[in-house]
């Protein structure tokens, strides 16, 4: 068993930091109270690391074969996550509901594609961004919704 993951070590530490930093990023929005949570998001960066690392292996594989072009797998990982983004959004009245939370999806994937494809640094530095965006940007927005608020419903006393 040990040798399996010193023989596959690279596998192993992609798929990891995919997963930890996915699990960051659910743990914020669990803080807020908002869905989807660790799970989810820990998923959606796995599997897109696990994707990428497939489309990796098989251009290895198969790269006699003319016409095969590996980055297919990459775009439909974006394009899945586009379609589980699109189900959290909803309409409410005027107002539409789990933009965030599509846009958290979205680039959790990415974050798992960065991983999946070695690319470390880039996976931490953009789940840190994501970060701030969560929870500095929350900070700033909140009281700009609240004069905004004022301003679309003055007191009438």
């Amino acid at each position: 068993m040990i040798q399996f993951f010193t023989q596959n070590s690279e596998i192993v530490m992609r798929l990891l930091i995919s997963l930890g930093l996915g699990m960051l990023i659910g743990a914020e929005r669990l803080f807020v109270h908002k869905e989807p949570g660790m799970k989810t998001h820990a998923l959606v960066s796995l599997g897109s690391a696990l994707f990428v690392m497939i489309s990796e292996l098989i251009a290895i594989k198969y790269s006699a074969i003319g016409g095969f072009d590996p980055t297919r797998i990459a775009s439909q990982v974006i394009i899945g996550i586009g379609f589980l983004g699109a189900g959290s959004i909803m309409l409410q009245g005027s107002r539409v509901l789990g933009l965030t939370t599509a846009g958290g999806l979205w680039v959790t994937a990415g974050i798992g594609m960065a991983a999946g494809f070695g690319f470390y640094g880039l996976a931490i530095i953009s789940t840190v961004l994501v970060l701030f965006v969560f929870v500095i940007v929350n900070i700033f927005e909140k009281p700009i919704r609240k004069i905004s608020n004022e301003i679309d419903q003055p007191d009438i006393n």
